[in-house]
């Protein structure tokens, strides 16, 4: 029988795998994998978010996203702006830059997300999702949402 030990090591084993070849793909880009979830997560939103919204979008630490945000800010790939009616609170958007930076990203993880497909029958792989989530709802429950974006780049308007 299967302990809670084994599923635990087995999910860090497969998301270390998964982020190990994320990161190869995306240095060749001068980004990492984690600042792809980032990014990936302003183009599903389709709109400003506020830093707050994107941690938890991220499943991430905000303050590892505020730093992950002043760096590609620098790069000009987001911008930063005071929320329209929360004095207290950012919001944060992809530029143009960001967005072209994102589908260039998006283009090189295509191969990654392909070799995942494949080692699953179609409805395998809808059912790893909901057990995913099942897992990630169970262990943090005031998450609603898995992190990360199977979803494919926004397009231009």
């Amino acid at each position: 029988m299967t302990s809670g030990s084994n599923i635990a090591l087995a999910l860090r084993a497969a998301y270390l795998a998964l982020h190990r070849r994320s990161e190869a793909a995306f240095a060749r880009h001068d980004l990492t994998a984690d600042q792809f979830v980032l990014l990936a997560s302003l183009a599903r939103g389709g709109h400003a978010l506020t830093q707050r919204e994107l941690a938890r979008r991220m499943s991430s630490d905000p303050s590892t996203v505020r730093a992950m945000l002043v760096l590609l800010e620098r790069r000009g790939l987001v911008e930063r702006a005071t929320h329209p009616t929360d004095a207290r609170a950012r919001t944060v958007a992809l530029t143009a830059q960001g967005k072209q930076a994102f589908r260039k990203l998006w283009a090189a993880g295509e191969p990654i997300r392909a070799e995942l497909l494949e080692v699953f029958r179609p409805a395998e792989a809808d059912t790893l999702v909901g057990f995913l989530a099942r897992v990630a709802a169970a262990l943090d429950p005031e998450r609603s949402t898995v992190g990360g974006s199977t979803s494919p780049p926004p397009r231009e308007s």
